[in-house]
């Protein structure tokens, strides 16, 4: 294989997936995963939705930081998670717990989700709300009345990413490649 199909290979497909089947062993976290996406989400609802998040946001550290001031597993900012606690109170603790940090994250997808109820497939929706998680739910807002004008399905996630740069400038790729790592990462995990 030529150096420049490499490269080419590698911006198609930046996270070999192999490269996070390694987190099928990580199971310190899977029980708060999967408690409070049922709580959140129902028993249906696949849990390891927010463990591939998880590990797109932190690698499953409880002690990691942004430059921006969000920490935990989640990566939950401040102010995001005082809004949660205020929302959903039986949410305790502080949001460098893991237990709570999970929790509060997956809650705060189940208000982003909740945004988006308009019929579009599902895998959609789960686009729209890990868009809104990364984001901001208002700029993808201020996306879906954009791909509207253009005479665009502003109900489904393709039309969406082709205008966030429009809307978010170089953060649009950030978001669109967050949303492919999960998916990815959810692909791999067992």
């Amino acid at each position: 294989m030529t150096q420049k199909v490499f490269i080419i290979l590698l911006f198609i497909n930046p996270y070999p997936a192999q490269a996070f089947e390694r987190y099928n062993r990580v199971v310190k976290y899977d029980q708060y995963f999967s408690k409070y996406s049922k709580r959140f989400f129902g028993p249906h609802f696949d849990w390891k939705y927010f463990k591939a998040q998880a590990i797109a946001e932190s690698r499953l550290e409880a002690k990691a930081k942004s430059r921006v001031g969000a920490v935990g597993v989640m990566q939950i900012m401040p102010k995001t998670f005082e809004e949660i606690r205020r929302k959903k109170p039986t949410i305790k603790g502080t949001r460098e717990q893991p237990r709570w940090n999970i929790a509060a994250g997956i809650y705060y997808d189940r208000m982003n989700w909740n945004t988006w109820k308009a019929e579009r497939p599902f895998q959609d929706r789960i686009n729209f709300m890990f868009g809104s998680f990364n984001s901001g739910k208002g700029n993808i807002l201020k996306a879906q009345k954009l791909a509207k004008k253009k005479g665009l399905n502003e109900n489904l996630w393709e039309p969406i990413e082709q205008v966030l740069p429009e809307v978010t400038g170089q953060h649009s790729q950030e978001t669109i490649g967050y949303i492919k790592k999960i998916n990815q990462i959810k692909g791999v995990l067992r």
